[in-house]
């Protein structure tokens, strides 16, 4: 009731619920939508490699901004858009969410892995290993298999693993 219904939102969470399995565009449809009108939120993900101190700090960045309303999602695309950040859209809304979520499991994997001193080439077997899982998991969800290879799938996953402001590396 908080919430005007013509607000969009951009959720930038990763995960999936413990109990259910739902993604967040489930869980958010689940909460915010009303079933006796037919409302359901305005929805788009952020995903990608995009941590928030390097944005902040006018560093290149890219990110993929996904919705099933191509307006929608284009219109925040648009207003997100700098010359240091480029956003790419997509309708791909699963294979984004699940990307996301994976993305860092692979990450404290790795995380693991390197305080284990268990070397590149183990840390580098994971986050292959990984990709290549996440890429089936979300095929079986209904993601496509292209936005597993772009920036909210081993772009996320190669900034989160390898990069020194993830937080799943610590």
């Amino acid at each position: 009731e908080h919430l005007p219904r013509h607000v969009p939102i951009l959720s930038c969470s990763k995960g999936i619920e413990l109990e259910t399995l739902e993604l967040m565009h489930e869980l958010i449809n689940e909460t915010l939508s009303d079933p006796s009108s037919g409302y359901h939120p305005p929805l788009a993900f952020m995903s990608g490699p995009s941590f928030a101190d390097e944005v902040s700090r006018g560093m290149a960045t890219g990110a993929v901004i996904a919705s099933n309303d191509k307006r929608l999602g284009k219109r925040i695309a648009d207003m997100l858009r700098s010359e240091r950040l480029r956003t790419y859209l997509t309708t791909d809304v699963v294979g984004v969410e699940v990307g996301g979520a994976v993305k860092n499991v692979i990450a404290l994997a790795a995380g693991i892995a390197e305080g284990l001193e268990l070397g590149v080439n183990a840390r580098s077997a994971i986050v292959t290993r990984g990709c290549y899982e996440m890429r089936r998991l979300g095929h079986l969800l209904g993601g496509r298999q292209s936005t597993f290879t772009g920036l909210a799938g081993i772009g996320d996953t190669f900034g989160t693993c390898f990069g020194p402001s993830s937080r799943n590396r610590q």
